[in-house]
Formats: structure tokens, C-alpha cells, sequence
């Protein structure tokens, strides 16, 4: 790819794209972007898996895809209750923080995790390395980590729903 990967290279064959985010304002942008970029979720489930280190923007790109689904009531941090639900334009979307979720998938049986996972919809779930191998594959999995030029924000597609999103997303302002 003749951009790089430091400029939102994407590809069908890569499933990968990274980009740098040099500021809040930028980690907002790409919360948008992913809402624009989301594909279809009519009769499926997508889910989105956003692991980094405390304090690297997870909650902000989080809080501004659901923005940009149309949500305009107050949007929790699911700390304490560890799933929160919502309804968007574009379908059913469950916000997962399993931060405090002891380590393993026998907790997150607990949460109604694989009924949210039977519904049509999107699943963004914070801290998804906390479940072990219990959430399954995400679509995409979202790493971000801090930079001296702010945070860099890497995607991985596990799935051909999550490529399709990638192939989409390098349409948006964020490529």
C-alpha cells in the first residue's frame, strides 16, 4: 500500500490498518468514523474487542461511536455494571467494560453475555483480554497505545464481517 502503515493503510488481504491519533479531538474522529464505516447488522452480531493500557482513549472512541449512532442520552462507562445497553439508528448496541471482571469466561456467563451475543447487533467490549477465550474472535480487534506523537490505533480483522469494516473504514476522513 503506497500510504504506509502509519497512515490508515487497509487491505482485503491484510485485514489490518493502523493510524495515529495525535489527540482527543482525533480519538473522537475515529469514534465517528467506526459509526460511519459499520456495516450492516441486520440478522447479525458484530463485536468489537478495544484493549490499551488505562487512560489510552478506549471510553472516548467508545463514547463517540455510539454518538454517532444516535445516542443522545447520557452514555455510561459500564464500570460497575459491566454491560450497557442502547438503542442507535443502525440497531442494538451493548457496551461491555470488563475491567473488573475476574479473569476467565465463567464471569462473563454471568453477565448474559452469550444471549447479547445471540441478537443482532453491535457488542464493543472494553478490556475484552479480562473474558480469556469466553467472547470468542472479535470482528475487530481494536488496540490502542500511547505514543510520543499520542496514541496509536491498530485494527485487526479476525472475520470477513471485520475486513468489510476495515475496506470501509479506509473510506472515511480517518484513512
Amino acid at each position: 500500500d503506497r500510504r504506509g502503515p502509519d497512515r490508515g493503510a487497509a487491505s482485503r488481504r491484510q485485514r489490518t490498518m493502523e493510524v495515529i491519533l495525535p489527540d482527543e479531538a482525533a480519538t473522537t474522529a475515529a469514534g465517528a468514523a467506526l459509526a460511519q464505516s459499520l456495516p450492516d447488522l441486520t440478522g447479525r452480531s458484530l463485536l468489537i474487542g478495544l484493549s490499551g493500557e488505562l487512560g489510552s482513549g478506549n471510553t472516548t472512541l467508545a463514547r463517540r461511536l455510539l454518538r454517532a449512532l444516535g445516542v443522545t442520552g447520557t452514555i455510561r462507562r459500564p464500570t460497575f455494571t459491566l454491560v450497557e445497553p442502547y438503542e442507535t439508528s443502525r440497531g442494538t448496541v451493548h457496551h461491555l467494560d470488563l475491567y473488573r471482571l475476574g479473569e476467565g469466561a465463567r464471569e462473563l456467563e454471568t453477565l448474559g453475555y452469550r444471549d447479547i451475543r445471540a441478537l443482532p447487533g453491535l457488542v464493543v467490549v472494553e478490556w475484552p483480554e479480562r473474558a480469556g477465550k469466553g467472547l470468542g474472535a472479535p470482528d475487530l480487534a481494536i488496540t490502542l497505545e500511547h505514543r510520543p506523537d499520542g496514541r496509536a490505533m491498530r485494527l485487526v480483522a479476525a472475520t470477513p464481517a471485520g475486513a468489510e469494516w476495515i475496506v470501509a473504514l479506509s473510506g472515511t476522513a480517518l484513512r
